[in-house]
């Protein structure tokens, strides 16, 4: 998301004297994506940030892959994850390949003695159920059922949850989330075909510096392992910052669907972009107008994606048995579609009330031993009728 933001206070010009008023000078960190070719921020810390007081040894993250090939469409029940207290101990993996993990998590409580930060993943938060704030050194974003958190990779944080009953939905990307290209013009700016706006995008508010010294828990996480990295001052400590990088939110319900006569098919609901997948957005939205129309998407044969559907909602005009939380899997090389009836009961409907998020992978994903702790394991019998 090319859209340049400040917060708090900076110098006239990049990388020169800038004081405090003890006269002590600021710590100017340059924060980049791609090397030095794509968007970065320039932060200015009251103390430095590269303070480490102790490193401790690394703990493995790593999922158990029990499916690494398979060619069988699955379905998995998200809501059977069990909640537990910690942030981190409640992401659970179900999928993954080189290029993202697909993970469900359900935190009951805040993150308050510790910080995190994701070393080598930009990460895509959905937020099913809960709300609270995600407190960064970049400021503060409030988040409510329905918001996308988009975190770039390097950024320190904390989640802090209103409530015990919260349910997210993570995948991690090895490549920057962008915006579709098709959206934009060469200025970056959205266009006027785009299913949403910038001023629907939220980035952070309220930077709160904080100087405190003492011994500040950063969790980093690096490839599969977690790092225990204490530092001298807390890492929230940034008087002001400006760029291109930062994290924000958008919400699932500020995207405008894009219909048609005829059925149209699901890069209209595409919403994000990475170098390995799409992320679409189902939601509610008129049917096709021509008046042979048939609203129920046709057979679709997967021959260069596997296609994952998470369920927000119960309701979806294509499935016959889904309930909120579920995630579908169907995978390259056999075709799906409809259930049953769903197809002759769609003529004639005028909407949907359907929301769900896809994530289209061009690489084959390969299935933990947890996910099949939570698996239907006849879904793929399910078009017999």
């Amino acid at each position: 998301m090319a859209r340049y933001h400040k917060l708090g206070l900076v110098p006239d010009k990049r990388h020169v004297q800038f004081r405090r008023e003890d006269g002590k000078l600021y710590s100017e960190e340059l924060i980049s994506t791609i090397g030095f070719d794509s968007v970065y921020s320039l932060v200015y810390h009251t103390h430095i940030p590269t303070a480490v007081k102790e490193v401790g040894e690394g703990v493995s993250l790593a999922p158990k892959v029990m499916h690494k090939d398979h060619l069988k469409h699955r379905k998995y029940f998200g809501f059977e994850v069990a909640p537990e207290d910690d942030f981190l101990a409640s992401r659970k993996v179900v999928m993954l390949n080189s290029d993202c993990q697909i993970a469900l998590a359900a935190p009951r409580k805040s993150m308050t003695d510790y910080f995190y930060k994701n070393a080598t993943a930009d990460e895509m938060i959905f937020v099913h159920k809960g709300s609270g704030t995600m407190y960064s050194l970049y400021g503060e974003l409030a988040f409510v059922p329905g918001d996308y958190i988009i975190i770039p990779r390097g950024t320190v944080y904390q989640m802090h949850f209103h409530n015990e009953d919260n349910r997210l939905f993570i995948v991690e990307s090895t490549s920057p989330y962008v915006t579709p290209k098709r959206y934009r013009n060469e200025f970056g700016q959205l266009l006027e075909h785009s299913p949403f706006y910038e001023r629907d995008i939220h980035p952070p508010v309220n930077l709160k510096t904080h100087t405190e010294e003492g011994d500040f828990l950063v969790k980093i996480k690096k490839d599969d392992v977690l790092y225990p990295y204490t530092y001298a001052y807390h890492p929230f400590g940034a008087i002001g910052w400006d760029g291109y990088l930062y994290p924000y939110t958008f919400s699932i319900h500020n995207f405008e669907p894009i219909t048609g006569r005829v059925h149209q098919p699901p890069p209209v609901h595409q919403t994000f972009a990475t170098a390995g997948f799409v992320v679409c957005s189902f939601v509610p939205r008129l049917y096709d107008y021509h008046p042979q129309a048939i609203p129920a998407p046709y057979n679709h044969s997967n021959v260069d994606s596997d296609e994952v559907l998470y369920y927000v909602s119960s309701n979806f005009m294509s499935r016959t048995d889904v309930k909120e939380g579920m995630i579908s899997l169907h995978p390259i090389g056999i075709p799906h579609g409809p259930h049953g009836e769903a197809v002759e009961k769609s003529i004639g409907k005028k909407g949907t009330e359907e929301l769900a998020v896809m994530v289209d992978t061009f690489k084959p994903l390969q299935l933990t031993e947890f996910a099949a702790s939570i698996e239907d394991p006849d879904y793929y019998k399910s078009w017999i009728h």
